[in-house]
């Protein structure tokens, strides 16, 4: 799928200037990554549309970019919305995740949950690309749908077409419980 912004809109619930970040983010390196404080907000939100036709929403408590990576919002508190044809809403939302303003792909991390009303996905990353129709979840996925749950490494999943793909690391076996076959 297509994204294709609409908007961009910061919100601040008290009408009160916004409030920027001092808060430098943390890296694998062994020095700190410089935040640029002028891109540095709390309580954002992003309204646009994906696929040509479908709205979505991103929200975060803060949201910022760092020096040398302008185009990548690196946000805490990620909460994004997926507003699917046949009426079922996505909510994805994770501790922490990062957001591309020009690709309009979306990186969540650290205890991240999805839903789409009927499934339930639990995991510690999620990748939410525009160019493609699904999700991929990965590390510690935990997947219960109405009919069954499963555990693996590695899920691929398309919310259009409730379809998903299920892998283990080192072709290790998946754990999954069904509770009853659609035929």
């Amino acid at each position: 799928g297509l994204f294709l912004i609409v908007g961009t809109y910061f919100i601040n619930p008290n009408n009160k200037t916004i409030k920027v970040a001092e808060k430098k983010i943390e890296s694998s390196k062994s020095t700190d990554i410089e935040v640029d404080q002028e891109t540095s907000f709390e309580d954002v939100e992003y309204k646009g549309m994906y696929d040509l036709n479908k709205p979505f929403t991103l929200k975060a408590d803060k949201a910022n970019t760092i020096k040398g990576e302008p185009n990548i919002m690196y946000m805490t508190n990620m909460h994004v919305i997926l507003y699917l044809n046949d009426g079922r809403i996505v909510n994805i939302k994770s501790r922490k995740g990062s957001y591309n303003k020009v690709t309009y792909d979306c990186f969540f991390k650290n205890d991240v949950e999805a839903t789409d009303g009927e499934i339930k996905i639990n995991s510690q990353n999620l990748d939410l690309l525009a160019t493609e129709n699904t999700a991929t979840i990965y590390q510690n996925v935990n997947l219960i749908h109405p009919d069954g749950s499963l555990k693996a490494d590695k899920v691929n999943y398309n919310f259009e077409t409730k379809s998903f793909k299920v892998s283990m690391f080192d072709d290790k076996s998946v754990k999954m419980k069904v509770l009853k076959w659609v035929i």
